[in-house]
């Protein structure tokens, strides 16, 4: 098929971090894209990029998808603008760092709306224009820390276990379709998601295990292209997942929460 021919991948969080090494990823393989986030000017930027580079068509939308009409607003733009859409990648997404009850309640809500309710939201609203396309993908961004209860970070772990468990469920329901739908779940990843959680301390501790957004990224287009149900990047990271149904939750509570103290 050709590049003209392929219709369009939307990527939510495109302006830096994984969304953007996947929007590169994408564009390689001759995808034209939709890209939002709420940058204006990092969105022209990489659009403008990828057009000289790989000679797609690209489209941005600057907008916080953490406002409640966000989702709806995305949606009208892709059919005001006739986009035929061919893969969802729901990639934006923050973490809040810090003793749940002495944190903003402000923010948790919105890490919550932004982590979980955008993520059924656009799969909502957009399954009906996959479904028209012979084959179609949803790919979901997740985390290893999906797989355990974690102190300090309690209300982000539980909003990648709510992509998780979500993701199994739609992938099930959507079977006999022409979606394939994937998560993906990466350890820590040199994004600047550490910083903007409040986690500078651990930086130089996140150094030795980080992955680059770029391998995380094409490990996950690999993945979304292999019709993979779940996915986890890295040796250390399946590793750390396994060990975490074997042994003891308090133990494991326990560990995470001294890596994470305050």
């Amino acid at each position: 098929m050709s590049k003209k021919m392929k219709s369009y991948a939307l990527i939510t969080g495109a302006s830096k971090g994984i969304g953007k090494a996947i929007a590169y990823e994408l564009a390689k393989q001759g995808y034209p894209l939709l890209l939002v986030a709420r940058s204006e000017k990092e969105l022209k930027t990489l659009s403008d990029d990828l057009r000289v580079k790989y000679s797609i068509n690209t489209s941005i939308l600057a907008i916080d998808l953490s406002l409640s009409d966000a989702s709806r607003k995305v949606t009208d733009w892709i059919k005001m603008n006739n986009y035929p859409i061919a893969i969802l990648v729901n990639n934006a997404g923050y973490g809040v760092w810090g003793d749940f009850s002495q944190s903003s309640l402000n923010d948790q809500l919105g890490m919550m709306q932004l982590n979980m309710n955008v993520v059924v939201e656009l799969s909502h609203l957009l399954v009906p224009l996959l479904s028209k396309e012979k084959q179609a993908y949803i790919l979901n961004i997740s985390s290893t820390a999906a797989y355990q209860a974690v102190p300090t970070l309690a209300v982000y772990s539980a909003t990648k276990a709510f992509v998780l468990s979500f993701t199994r469920a739609l992938r099930f329901e959507l079977t006999k379709t022409s979606i394939s739908v994937s998560c993906f779940s990466p350890g820590p990843v040199a994004t600047g998601f550490a910083e903007r959680a409040g986690l500078s301390a651990l930086n130089k501790m996140a150094e030795k295990f980080n992955m680059q957004p770029e391998e995380v990224a094409k490990m996950a287009v690999k993945a979304m292209f292999s019709k993979k149900s779940e996915v986890i990047p890295g040796v250390t990271n399946i590793i750390s997942v396994y060990a975490n149904r074997l042994l003891p939750k308090a133990f494991i509570e326990k560990t995470a929460a001294g890596i994470y103290k305050i």
